[in-house]
């Protein structure tokens, strides 16, 4: 199951340096002639594939890039110099249309691909490249053109890095609204997600994730009942499992019952799926009265013999999930290392 990001940026490239209109002016030389030199080019844009980046959550914030303009030329027949090319980072994937024709300019595939989306302005010429044998002191010059302007729209065919296990109404699609963009519904009565919910996590500057809150699992899906077996098939290509648990089930039912039911369901799917690494996350612990709380929450670790991470959340609240997310990241970025060596 994959799912895009998108993102919109606006890119403009420099404008070229405009001619220079100058007279050589030397002692003993009366008529010189002309020598104003041609101005720079501007810089021109461009989109590199990056291994560093996965998101597109950076160009939410940042939607305008633009490349230096040339500079104008001078005397004695110098030019003017170049304006600088910008690069710009884009995760491994990602396509580049034209916002206003839909026209798909190109794909970043490979690590150091690069497309140029922007061409920089063409110099302007000095008044030497007008001199003639008719005309010996031109006067004239030409100024340098703009650079090009687009609207982009990027796109990025994502797997989630994260995935959230759960039964439905465990608070996965609170989880994600409280540490993304993403706004999945959510309501205080019980009900599964019907569409698959994608929320890009930002921890920082070119730190951000990919979780997925997905159709909540019952007992079954492996067999194919409810929406589960496409929820399966998507775990088993997620970096990290996020099992949510409802330490305060409306209905009374015992979480541990619940938790037990889904591992289950996972080991008839694919026993491999039960060898991923999975963290336990302890939800709605705002519900429970405050001195009970590690109480019924030590009891729900010991009665599953859990021996993984575990972290205790307030989704609705926020409390928690920063440090989740923190450690989710440092997690997966450790785990991309592991994979190079």
């Amino acid at each position: 199951m994959k799912f895009v990001d998108e993102a919109r940026v606006r890119v403009v490239a420099g404008k070229g340096g405009s001619g220079s209109c100058s007279f050589r002016r030397e002692k003993y030389i009366p008529r010189g002639g002309p020598d104003g030199g041609d101005g720079g080019d501007g810089g021109s844009v461009f989109m590199r594939g990056s291994k560093s980046l996965n998101t597109l959550s950076d160009f939410r914030t940042q939607r305008i890039h633009k490349a230096k303009s040339g500079q104008t030329g001078a005397g004695k027949d110098r030019m003017g110099r170049g304006g600088d090319d910008l690069t710009i980072d884009v995760p491994i994937g990602t396509q580049i249309y034209d916002y206003d024709t839909d026209e798909l300019m190109g794909e970043i595939m490979e690590i150091d691909q690069v497309l140029k989306v922007a061409q920089g302005g063409f110099h302007g010429l000095g008044n030497a490249r007008f001199k003639s044998s008719i005309n010996r002191a031109p006067r004239q010059t030409s100024p340098g053109s703009e650079g090009e302007k687009r609207e982009l729209k990027l796109e990025l065919k994502v797997l989630a890095d994260v995935g959230l296990l759960g039964m439905p109404n465990a608070g996965k699609s609170t989880l994600i609204r409280a540490v993304s963009e993403a706004k999945p519904k959510v309501a205080d009565y019980p009900f599964t997600t019907l569409h698959p919910n994608l929320g890009v996590v930002n921890v920082g500057t070119h730190r951000s994730f990919v979780v997925a809150d997905i159709p909540g699992l019952i007992e079954g899906a492996a067999e194919g009942l409810g929406l589960g077996i496409q929820f399966l098939k998507h775990l088993s290509r997620t970096g990290a499992l996020l099992h949510v648990l409802d330490v305060a089930p409306y209905d009374g039912t015992d979480p541990v019952e619940t938790a037990k039911a889904i591992l289950a369901e996972l080991g008839k799917f694919d026993v491999e799926l039960l060898n991923k690494p999975r963290w336990l996350v302890l939800n709605k612990l705002d519900l429970l009265p405050e001195e009970d709380r590690d109480e019924i929450c030590s009891k729900i670790v010991r009665d599953l013999n859990w021996d993984g991470p575990v972290y205790r959340i307030a989704a609705l609240a926020k409390e928690g999930t920063e440090q989740l997310c923190y450690d989710l990241m440092d997690y997966l970025e450790q785990s991309a290392e592991d994979a190079e060596e």
